[in-house]
This record gives C-alpha cells, structure tokens and sequence, in this order.
C-alpha cells in the first residue's frame, strides 16, 4: 500500500478516525503499545493507515492469521492520516509505546532506520521460519530499508507510476495509435508522446496530469536517459548534468503551455480523478490503485496502460512507489511478531490482500497472477516496470521534511517562475543544509 503520492495522502486525511475504526472494533486495540505475553498466548499489535477499504482487507487477513494461529491474538490500531501516522508512530517509538509491527511509507523510511528503533530482519528473514526471504523480493524495491547490509523492513507491495491512457480522449484528438501497442513494439518514443499531447492540447484536451512527487520528477530524467540525481555516495548531482537541466527545461516548458497539469494544483470538485473520467484529458500517471477511480465511474473499458516513454522507445528504470513493514526493536513478543511479519509479507498473504482488484502490486515471487487478472489488458506493464524500476532515493528518505521543499521547487518550474537550473540548485541546496 504505497502512499508518498500526494493524491492518496490527501484521500487517507480527509477519512476521519471514527469511520477507520468503525468496521475494525472487533480487531482494533483501543490502547497504544506493543503487545504481550502470557498464559502461552500473544498479542501483537499492529499499525497502519489506510482507506476504509484497505483496512477492511486487513481485518480479513488478521482473521485468516488468527484461524491459523490460535495462539497469537492481532490488535490493529488505524491511524487516518499519512502525516499524522509518521508523527504519532515517532513518539511512540521515542515513549516505548509503540506497536509491535507497523507501516512506513518510503519517504519516512530512512528516518525511521536512522533512529535505531526498528529490528535488524536479514537473518529472520532468512530463517527456517521464514516466508518471506530476502531474494524473493525484487531487489529495487528496499532502498533506504536496506543499511550497511543489513534489512530494517521490507516492502509490503509497490505501485509503478504507469501511464493510464483514455482511448476515448486519444480518438476525440485524433489520434489513431495505441500507446500500449507502440510501446509492445519499441516505438513507444517521447517524440510520439509528445505528438500525441500536441494533438490533445490542440483538441482543447488535457495532455497529460502528473503528481507533483520524487517518482515523477526522477522518473522524466531517468525515462530521458539521464543519471540518476544522485552519485553513489548519496550527493545529490543532477544541477551538475547539462542533460538533467535540458530535460527538466523541457518537461517544465510542457507545463508552462498547459500540455501538462500538476494534480496537486487542481481544485477540489473538478480534480484529476474527474477530468480522467470525464474523458477531458488522454493520460494520467498514477499506479495500480486507478483501477477503482475508472471502475466507480463505469468506463473500465475505455482505459489501458503504457510505461514511460523513452527517446528510443527501450524500457527504462522509473519510480516504483513503496510502503515498508517494519517491526519495533523493543517488541516484547518477538517470535509472534515476526510470524506476523513474515506471513503479511508472504506470496499467499500479498495474494489475499491484493487479489479482486486490490490496488497495488505484489512485491514478492510468487504473488503475481493477482495483477494478471484481465485489467488492464497489459497489466503485465505494472510487472515489467516493477522489476527495473527504483523505489524513493535513500538520500531523500533520510532527510524530515526534504519532499515538501523539493515539491514546492518542481512547483516553481512547472509555473514558470524559475528555470531549471534554478530548480536543481534550489534543490541540491535543499539537500545539502538537510544533512
């Protein structure tokens, strides 16, 4: 269940704690705090934030778990906000109050690992007891999890930033060819892209609605055939390329001259859900979790999926987005916590929260017949891109705070009030004082 997107982050906070709690009482603990011991039994307590159909999945998994295990009791506490989740969680940690085993998201991760409050896992996850190993999991996706070789907590699922396309807005503009099509063949090129947004922005359409987030920005450069922002020592160097500043030059022009929106900017009531669904706009960038927004609006059919384009039309890494589960070092039911743990990460326990449509995609061998499931007709996509793509830079996911100051720069690109290489500095200062 990633949620660094900005869009889901404001879905999770308008949800109030009542609601989340409402259909969990019968699994929810009303305490804060990890679990115990006692009588041969335990209690684990676990945390999350999650929409109150998310959350419902994750009471028909701690009751599978129960059934399976009748001498281990589960407690959920939800939380409603993403930001107020990672606030509370943290003095919770600091208090000694925590729960067992909890959700981070892959922008507070690192921060997380640095404070020395999460279970060391390489050798648990490699144990006799466990379902989860460390190689079954893609590699790409730990990021600033992964310390010094040792693992602090593992990706519960991903969600790749596909392009969604609406063949309806596509035909409305004009144009006859198929992005997912173009993209089975190698032609699948920016220069076919961006023809293709000509043509919607001439149409009186909407070209293309991107989130205002690490994966979109890192992602243009890397789908360009630019480094990486960052060296391998965690620097950030991306104002140092000429071929970083040419290509975020380009991708601001296309949102200085409307062809592309910023989600973010969007007002409620006419927001980038709506124009999708309304047919006023050929592609939106976004994960798995799309599937409900076309469902709801019953024009499934109109939609399919195509990766990033490239200058050559190849397939290139771009950004996954995770969410990591971790387990308390202070844990005083260790032995059920990593039952827990290991089993909620399984194939068969990714398969049973992700299958019907679940919105995300498994992170681990084994689970993925759960996306290939007959929607979107190259669902294969979300697998492909998942298996090359990069999860949240560990520098960024180290640093509190650092997402807001670089949102707000990429902002300042995209409404023309300062040049690229403005925008890199700004932002390679930003990093550099948050050390």
């Amino acid at each position: 269940m990633p949620r660094s997107n900005p869009r889901l982050l404001r879905t999770l906070a308008a949800v109030s704690a009542g609601a989340l709690m409402l259909g969990l009482a019968a699994c929810s603990g009303g305490a804060s705090g990890g679990g115990s011991a006692a009588g041969g039994k335990s209690t684990v307590v676990w945390s999350t934030w999650g929409s109150a159909d998310e959350l419902k999945r994750y009471q028909d998994f701690d009751k599978e778990f129960m059934k399976r295990h009748p001498d281990i009791t589960v407690k959920l506490q939800p939380v409603a906000g993403y930001d107020d989740y990672h606030s509370k969680l943290l003095a919770q940690l600091t208090s000694n109050t925590a729960p067992d085993v909890f959700y981070v998201g892959d922008d507070m991760v690192g921060q997380f690992v640095g404070s020395n409050r999460l279970m060391p896992l390489k050798s648990l996850m490699d144990g006799a007891k466990s379902k989860s190993k460390v190689d079954d999991f893609s590699p790409g996706l730990f990021g600033a999890a992964e310390k010094d070789g040792e693992i602090y907590a593992a990706p519960n699922d991903s969600n790749p930033d596909v392009f969604w396309y609406d063949k309806e807005a596509l035909k409305a503009a004009g144009i006859t060819e198929d992005p997912a099509t173009l993209a089975g063949e190698g032609k699948w090129t920016t220069s076919a892209f961006l023809d293709m947004n000509k043509k919607l922005r001439d149409a009186g359409l909407t070209g293309t609605m991107f989130w205002n987030y690490w994966a979109t920005q890192w992602s243009w450069l890397s789908s360009q055939g630019v480094s990486a922002p960052y060296d391998k020592g965690g620097k950030f160097v991306a104002n140092k390329d000429a071929g970083a500043v040419k290509a975020l030059d380009q991708f601001g022009s296309l949102f200085q001259d409307k062809t592309f929106l910023v989600a973010d900017t969007l007002p409620d009531g006419a927001g980038a859900d709506s124009l999708f669904v309304s047919h006023k706009a050929g592609f939106f960038v976004q994960g798995r979790y799309t599937i409900g927004t076309v469902e709801a609006a019953g024009s499934k059919d109109s939609y399919d999926i195509a990766p990033w384009p490239t200058p050559d039309g190849k397939a290139a890494p771009t950004g996954v987005a995770t969410s990591f589960l971790a387990i308390n070092k202070g844990t005083k039911v260790k032995d059920a916590a990593f039952t827990f743990w290991t089993e909620f990460l399984s194939a068969e326990g990714q398969t049973l929260r992700l299958q019907g449509g679940g919105n995300a995609v498994p992170s681990i061998k084994g689970a993925d017949d759960v996306v290939l499931d007959g929607y979107p007709a190259h669902a294969q996509t979300f697998l492909d891109m998942r298996d090359i793509g990069f999860v949240n830079y560990p520098t960024e996911a180290r640093l509190p705070g650092i997402r807001g100051g670089i949102g707000d720069q990429f902002l300042a690109l995209y409404q023309g009030k300062q040049d690229a290489q403005a925008t890199l500095d700004a932002v390679g200062k930003l990093v550099q004082d948050g050390k």
